[in-house]
């Protein structure tokens, strides 16, 4: 077990973390535990990713953007229930390369999110280590009582949605590794993407009132999407031919020798943190309506229908698809 660097641990806390801590409910990160009182009418939603170099972030990435990332990939998943989040746990686990400076943008990051985000800091722990550095986050937030939305609501008649573009995440990592031969532009558009993606926070309200079953993609858009078929026993059938795309992505197809196959590659590449779902074929207006009050890109991609697994479509044919999504370890 690496043995805990205790000045440096007291010290990170008292200058970095603590005046990220909620004024009450963190209680100064003075304590070794946090105080969150109860809501009337609510239930409390937790969720938790971690996140590690060398595999969800390389070395070479700001350590603000690692934070942000850290913070948003758990705001996403709460997005997906419906959930409006209020505060986090945080663990440390630094690197040898994780000077004073390095755990200082760290902090930076997080300070900048929790104004766009509003949220708080409500306790954790911080150690070094001899091994990569690692972060893990217990996000926390409220839905209605018993309005949480799962991933088996699912029906025969539903339709299939997500919002934002799939497949940013994926060309986000080649472009911060230099593997694109794009527009100076759309490359910084695609390692934003990677580095800091945008949760849909401010779309959960719609997710809880009108989605039957929800999941954020992270893993890849073809495998999230089969999670949520086995969960609520039913098939569904995705037209790769209405993958939203970003400029950049549409940029990137442009230069594929088979079209086909690199929407393919977009579709199961994950990292992309938008929200696929399914709804009643009768909210798909009302839905639309509302993602443009937001000015956010809403786009029907399939249907929901009686069987198992997830068909992937194009021009009435069935695309094979072998590796849907990451898998983890």
């Amino acid at each position: 077990m690496p043995s805990v660097d205790v000045a440096g641990e007291f010290e990170t806390i008292r200058r970095l973390l603590a005046p990220l801590a909620h004024p009450e409910w963190g209680r100064n990160l003075l304590d070794d535990v946090a105080v969150v009182p109860s809501r009337a009418g609510y239930d409390l939603v937790l969720t938790k990713d971690s996140i590690v170099e060398g595999v969800h972030f390389l070395p070479e990435d700001p350590m603000d953007t690692v934070a942000q990332k850290l913070l948003r990939v758990n705001l996403s998943d709460l997005a997906a229930k419906g959930a409006e989040p209020f505060g986090y746990l945080l663990g440390c686990f630094w690197s040898t390369r994780c000077g004073w400076p390095e755990r200082e943008a760290f902090a930076a990051g997080l300070k900048h999110d929790q104004t766009e985000f509003d949220v708080a800091l409500l306790g954790g722990d911080t150690v070094a280590t001899s091994g990569p550095a690692s972060f893990s986050l217990t996000m926390l937030g409220w839905t209605p009582r018993g309005r949480t939305v799962g991933r088996d609501g699912a029906r025969p008649g539903d339709v299939v949605l997500v919002t934002g573009a799939i497949g940013d995440g994926f060309l986000g990592l080649q472009a911060v590794r230099g593997m694109l031969s794009l527009e100076p532009g759309r490359i910084r558009a695609l390692v934003d993407h990677y580095r800091t993606p945008m949760p849909r926070v401010a779309f959960a309200e719609q997710i809880r009132d009108l989605a039957t079953a929800a999941i954020d993609v992270s893993d890849g858009l073809v495998a999230d999407l089969g999670h949520l078929a086995v969960a609520s026993g039913v098939a569904l059938q995705i037209d790769l031919g209405t993958l939203p795309v970003s400029a950049a992505g549409l940029a990137w197809l442009d230069g594929r020798v088979d079209p086909e196959d690199a929407r393919v590659q977009l579709a199961t590449g994950g990292d992309d943190y938008e929200i696929a779902f399914t709804a009643r074929a009768g909210d798909e207006d009302n839905l639309r309506r509302a993602a443009e009050r937001q000015h956010l890109r809403l786009t029907t991609i399939g249907r929901v229908v009686a069987g198992t697994g997830v068909t992937v479509r194009s021009g009435g044919r069935v695309v094979a698809v072998g590796q849907p999504g990451w898998t983890h370890g």
